[in-house]
């Protein structure tokens, strides 16, 4: 590759932007807040019962695919940064910001009201960290930025169903 007229090989580690441990620990949060919100969703679309069933399941299952494309996506980011995801189930249990999910069927309302607090959650542990990416990475900023505009489009989605402004 030559940049300036300056030969550099790919696989030369100077070339590479390195994640810090605090970039690290900021994309591992995100990783697990998304594996989280994949699994509650998951789970949710299980259970959900009651009017607009078909609707809401619908609904989640486009969710569960967002936040699961998600995770791979930051985990694969966080990989190319030189850094290791855990997204092991013991990891997101203790890490993420996310309450525990409720065993059971749960009512349609219920559902929507649940996993779109955790959505907005879920963009909160983005936002908190956005600028401080950014000034680091743009590029994994931009990938975050991505993510966000994804999940608040679905909590839009949620909120209008549950006429929440």
């Amino acid at each position: 590759m030559t940049t300036s007229g300056v030969t550099r090989r790919l696989d030369d580690p100077s070339t590479r932007f390195i994640a810090s441990p605090e970039i690290t620990a900021d994309l591992q949060a995100v990783l697990t807040d998304l594996i989280e919100l994949s699994l509650q969703t998951q789970q949710a679309r299980w259970n959900v019962v009651g009017p607009n069933f078909r609707d809401r399941h619908l609904h989640l299952d486009e969710l569960v695919d967002l936040a699961r494309v998600g995770s791979d996506t930051v985990a694969e980011r966080m990989r190319a940064l030189g850094a290791t995801p855990d997204g092991r189930s013991a990891t997101v249990a203790a890490m993420t910001t996310l309450p525990a999910y409720q065993h059971g069927e749960q009512y349609t309302t219920t559902v929507a009201r649940v996993i779109l607090a955790n959505t907005t959650a879920t963009v909160a542990t983005m936002r908190a960290m956005h600028d401080a990416v950014d000034a680091a990475d743009p590029s994994t900023s931009d990938l975050l930025h991505a993510l966000i505009v994804g999940l608040e489009k679905q909590a839009w989605m949620l909120a209008s169903q549950l006429e929440i402004k």
